[in-house]
């Protein structure tokens, strides 16, 4: 794919996008300012993906909700997509935030990540925290950013994967203990002083900008924020500002400019120049496209069952609880009661296939009893809403202090498209056995979707389990082919999906059918169809 168009030599309606003119100070970035005009390697094409919990963005007007985040993953299960990446560089206090929220608002699509350099100043010594604190320290030094973790984190969320960005107190110049995580982005967002500022960090930006702002106004904004948001005083403001702000702007951060795809004078006020930046996004977004249900649809046909399968022996009274609930007459209480009954015994079957290692106890008779116990630190279940939910009663039935997340899937009813609206996972996850549940499995879609989430949160692919009622045998050939680590567990295999996707001869909708909701006519069997508005 080529890389964002430039625009030599000209102005539009105020919205500058620069060339190859060199830069005042060019020769003081040692480390950071790589030859301008390289061009970039061509960039991979990107996806759909998100801040994990709604709302999206807040404003005066509305607030925005995020939509589903479609695939960005293809039938083999791997990335196909990178995720498009903005920079916004610009001196301290020049509206780069602002006019990052203005891209938001005004792009209006799904899960978008704001990522700010703010975040990753370095932890100070106790000597630069005296400093800090008597306003000796620059902070609007290359040296006082962590480029590192910025680097590996970008990289991370370009990809897919979760990452974790440290918290930054301005008030004690310190990171918090806590950490937020963030998940995906169909668009990344990244903004801060240094933003252009490191060789590698350019050649992961898709689109770069700056936000070009008249001195005196940056000033005034500055003492406005730094003495309501982050405790200083007007004196100290002043001090720094002149010790360090305006000649680390005019040494380090101006020379920038000329990096960039585009430059935006006056920052938030020219809405002609994002409206430009949002009308090229929209272009690259729309080159994203991907379909994975109808690749399932026609692949891995007749081949054996994978070895990762594991069916739950067909008793006489196992094949008597599936008569009844596959019984399109049978009452909803008899149909909670009797699949309560098979997944309890799913789950029983599914937790033999955790690690156990030896270990030897003392009787109440005083006598050595040689058993087994748990080889791993900790089970968590994770639940596709909406069916997967009724199947956490029967693992806390029998997994003392289980944790449990949720992973909300649906399908789009425009697309076909199995897409994430919401996902709440358990801390640390990546240590634990992970007992994947949704109640019926028919094209994988969704449980592929769902395998790449806990992937993408670093759970190893051997300790994750999908465990559902019944499957089609698209499905799990869909699944074990992505997914040759991942052990699938059912009660049945079905043989056929039909047009609609559903499992023929099927059990119909799970979660209709358990809820005593109305059914949706064209509704695949393993996910609801989303609302859209």
């Amino acid at each position: 794919m080529s890389s964002p168009p430039s625009y030599p030599g000209i102005r539009i309606s105020g919205c500058r996008a620069l060339g190859a003119e060199g830069g005042s100070n060019a020769e003081s970035l040692d480390r950071l300012l790589p030859p301008v005009g390289t061009g970039h390697s061509p960039r991979k094409r990107t996806t759909s993906q998100c801040k994990s919990e709604p709302p999206l963005l807040r404003t005066s007007k509305r607030t925005i909700y995020t939509a589903g985040r479609p695939p960005w993953y293809n039938e083999h299960g791997t990335q196909s997509k990178e995720a498009f990446a903005i920079g916004l560089g610009g001196g301290s206090a020049s509206g780069k935030t602002t006019v990052a929220r203005m891209i938001i608002e005004a792009l209006d699509v799904p899960w978008v990540v704001l990522l700010s350099m703010d975040s990753f100043y370095k932890v100070l010594t106790e000597q630069q925290q005296e400093q800090a604190a008597h306003n000796n320290f620059n902070f609007d030094h290359p040296d006082a950013f962590d480029f590192d973790l910025i680097i590996s984190t970008l990289k991370k969320l370009k990809q897919g994967k979760s990452v974790k960005v440290p918290v930054y107190d301005f008030t004690t110049h310190s990171r918090k203990r806590d950490w937020k995580t963030l998940y995906g982005a169909n668009v990344i967002i990244f903004e801060g002083i240094m933003a252009f500022a490191d060789k590698t960090l350019l050649e992961l930006l898709d689109m770069k900008i700056f936000v070009d702002t008249d001195s005196d106004i940056r000033l005034v904004r500055r003492l406005r924020r730094d003495i309501s948001e982050r405790g200083r005083d007007i004196e100290g403001v002043i001090k720094q500002y002149n010790k360090f702000v305006k000649p680390s702007f005019d040494q380090y951060i101006q020379p920038t400019m000329r990096l960039a795809d585009i430059v935006v004078p006056r920052g938030s006020g020219n809405t002609v120049a994002i409206d430009l930046i949002v009308q090229h996004v929209h272009s690259q977004l729309e080159e994203r496209e991907l379909s994975v249900r109808a690749a399932l649809a026609s692949a891995h046909q007749c081949h054996p069952l994978p070895q990762t399968l594991s069916v739950l022996k067909s008793t006489p009274q196992v094949r008597g609880m599936h008569t009844i609930i596959r019984d399109k007459e049978t009452s909803r209480d008899e149909f909670i009661f009797y699949s309560k009954r098979l997944m309890r015994l799913l789950i029983e079957h599914a937790l033999s296939f955790l690690p156990f290692q030896d270990c030897v106890v003392r009787t109440p008779q005083g006598q050595d009893y040689a058993g087994k116990c748990y080889a791993g630190k900790q089970i968590t279940g994770v639940s596709i809403l909406r069916a997967g939910e009724t199947m956490e009663p029967a693992l806390r039935a029998v997994c003392k202090d289980v944790r449990i997340g949720t992973i909300l899937i649906q399908t789009n009813q425009l697309t076909g498209e199995p897409e994430l609206h919401y996902l709440r996972l358990p801390k640390d996850i990546s240590d634990d056995h992970v007992i994947l549940m949704d109640c019926t499995v028919s094209t994988g879609a969704a449980a592929m979707m769902a395998v790449r989430v806990l992937l993408d949160h670093d759970v190893p692919e051997d300790k994750i389990f999908l465990l559902s009622l019944l499957m089609a045998e698209m499905g799990v050939h869909s699944v074990a082919y992505a997914f040759p680590r991942v052990r699938i567990i059912t009660t049945a295999v079905d043989k056929r999906v039909n047009d609609l996707f559903r499992i023929i001869p099927g059990i119909g909708n799970f979660g209709d059918r358990y809820f005593g909701t109305d059914a949706v006519p064209d509704g695949s069997d393993e996910e609801e169809v989303a609302y859209t508005g």
